[in-house]
């Protein structure tokens, strides 16, 4: 059995809700394959968020750690495989309107790391179960980017011990139908299951003893 920290970033920029937030709320003490799920708000903030991600994992002692955040545009759910060591905000500023141009996560720190969930594992679970679900190697230069680096970084460089991802989610059908732009979108429903279903895998993944599976 394992525990699950799930985050979820608060709406930002443009969009007035945020579906990472509405999920992370809505899986919030509930339970899948036998693991208690922690859901946690992150701020839409460069060094904020790291910084509130580290405080939830002192507090929750996560064997998991699945970080979700908004992708308007994406047709399916994304499950990260790369957070690299860059942040560039291409013009769209944090929520304290700090805009950030070929900066590093951490200065000294590794290019790169990949994800450590089952993520191929994940994915066609998922898809099996009728979720739109693909794998993706780019997470942006942005705070999702960065909270993906930044929790692998917390691991490799600390005595924590978690296994850690990703996951973009795109607009929900009522963004979708507010923003009246004919842009895909997803059922939070069916958002939810599919996190369900991947977090499962990710669960029992780790029963199994396999702390370190591939991306």
């Amino acid at each position: 059995m394992s525990d699950v920290l799930l985050t979820g970033y608060e709406p930002f920029g443009e969009f007035e809700t945020n579906p990472a937030r509405r999920l992370a709320n809505r899986l919030d003490g509930t339970e899948i394959g036998g693991a208690s799920v922690a859901g946690v708000e992150l701020p839409v903030v460069f060094d904020r968020a790291s910084s509130r991600l580290e405080d939830a994992v002192d507090a929750h002692n996560p064997d998991v750690v699945c970080a979700l955040g908004l992708a308007g545009g994406r047709p399916t759910l994304s499950l990260e495989r790369v957070g690299i060591n860059l942040r560039d905000t291409r013009g769209v500023t944090d929520n304290e309107d700090r805009e950030v141009v070929d900066e590093r996560v951490v200065e000294d720190g590794s290019d790169a790391y990949f994800a450590t969930l089952p993520c191929r594992e994940m994915k066609e679970t998922m898809c099996d179960a009728g979720v739109p679900t693909r794998l993706s190697t780019d997470a942006g230069t942005h705070c999702c980017n960065d909270v993906l680096y930044a929790t692998r970084h917390l691991v490799e460089t600390t005595d924590r011990d978690f296994r850690t991802g990703f996951v973009h989610v795109p607009f929900s059908h009522e963004q979708a139908a507010a923003r009246d732009e004919a842009e895909p979108s997803m059922s939070l429903e069916a958002m939810e299951r599919g996190l369900r279903i991947g977090l499962e895998v990710a669960v029992d993944d780790g029963s199994a003893g396999n702390s370190e599976p591939p991306a």
